[in-house]
C-alpha cells in the first residue's frame, strides 16, 4: 500500500529485476480497479510493469468522501505513486479516463517520463459525450428509447434501462462474449462513488466534476513520443481519437478492426505488439 492524498492505495510490481524502463499502468473508469488491464504484465518480460487501483475502488481504500473524487487529487495521486517507487524514469500507460489522468500528469511538467501510450482515451468530456451521441443512434430503437425514457425520468436502475446499457456495451465496450474474468472483477470492485461524482449517472450523461474537461487546447504541449490506440468500434471513436494524434507532435495512432473498448482484451497479441514495440 502507498499513502496518496485522502488515502491508501493498492500496488503491484511485475518484473522486478528487468532492465527496461518500468511502464506505470493508469487505468480507466473512473472507480475501475485496473484488473480488466491485467493482460499488460507480459510486458513484464522486458521492463517492470507497475499496476495500481486508485483510491475509491478495487484493492485500494474507500474513504466515503465525495470531496476526494476530484481529477487534481487523483494527479496528486499518481504523483505520490511514482514518488513512492522511486520511478525518475517511467513509461506511462493510460486508459480511458486514465488517458487523461496521464495526459493531465504529464503537462503539469514533470520530467522523466520517456514514452506515453493513451488507449481508447478519454481526452474530452464534450467530445466523449458527442461521440456516445452518435453511438447512439446506431442502436436499436428500443435502446435508444430506453436511454431517453432513463433520463428523462432520472431514473438509471430500471430494468430496460439496464438491457440497454448491456446491449450498448457488447457492442461499444467489449465485443468478446462472454468477457473475460478480469473485465467482470473490474466490474465487481468498481467505485460507483468515484464515478458517479467523477462522470454522472450514465455513460451518455456527464454531470460530474469532468463535465467541462477537454485537454484538446493543451494537446500540442506534449512533446514526448505517444501512441494512441483505439478500437474500431470504440466508445473512443476513431476519427475522434486521429484529431488527438493530429494534435500530439510526432504521435501515432493504430486502430484494430473488429474491437471496441476493451480492444487490448479483444485483439491482446495485435495490442501487446504494438506496444511492445512502441516502448521499445
Amino acid at each position: 500500500m502507498i499513502s496518496v492524498p485522502g488515502g491508501r492505495v493498492w500496488y503491484r510490481i511485475l518484473g522486478e529485476g528487468a532492465q527496461g524502463i518500468p511502464l506505470l499502468v493508469v487505468h480507466g473508469g473512473p472507480g475501475a480497479p485496473h484488473d480488466y488491464l491485467e493482460n499488460v504484465k507480459a510486458l513484464a518480460d522486458e521492463r517492470p510493469v507497475i499496476f495500481y487501483d486508485q483510491l475509491g475502488g478495487g484493492r485500494s481504500e474507500r474513504p466515503d468522501d465525495p470531496s476526494l473524487w476530484r481529477v487534481e487529487r487523483f494527479v496528486e495521486e499518481l504523483a505520490a505513486v511514482r514518488k513512492a517507487l522511486g520511478l525518475s524514469r517511467v513509461n506511462l500507460l493510460g486508459q480511458s479516463w486514465g488517458a487523461m489522468l496521464a495526459a493531465r500528469y504529464l503537462l503539469t511538467g514533470v520530467r522523466g517520463v520517456d514514452r506515453l501510450v493513451l488507449s481508447a482515451p478519454l481526452l474530452s468530456s464534450p467530445l466523449w459525450v458527442a461521440d456516445q451521441r452518435a453511438l447512439l443512434k446506431g442502436m436499436p430503437p428500443a435502446v435508444q428509447e430506453a436511454v431517453t425514457a432513463a433520463e428523462s425520468e432520472g431514473s438509471f436502475d430500471t430494468p430496460a434501462y439496464q438491457d440497454a446499457m448491456t446491449a450498448y456495451y457488447q457492442r461499444h465496450l467489449c465485443r468478446l462474449d462472454p468477457w473475460p474474468d478480469c473485465l467482470e472483477r473490474t466490474f465487481e470492485g468498481m467505485g460507483i462513488q468515484v464515478y458517479l461524482t467523477l462522470w454522472g449517472p450514465s455513460e451518455f450523461t456527464c454531470t460530474g466534476h469532468l463535465l467541462q474537461s477537454d485537454l484538446v487546447p493543451r494537446l500540442p504541449e506534449i512533446s514526448v513520443p505517444t501512441l494512441l490506440t483505439c478500437g474500431r468500434h470504440d466508445e473512443a471513436r476513431p476519427e475522434t481519437v486521429a484529431r488527438f494524434r493530429d494534435l500530439v507532435p510526432g504521435a501515432r495512432l493504430i486502430v484494430f478492426e473488429d474491437a471496441s473498448h476493451e480492444h487490448h482484451l479483444e485483439r491482446p497479441d495485435e495490442y501487446l505488439a504494438a506496444v511492445r514495440n512502441f516502448l521499445r
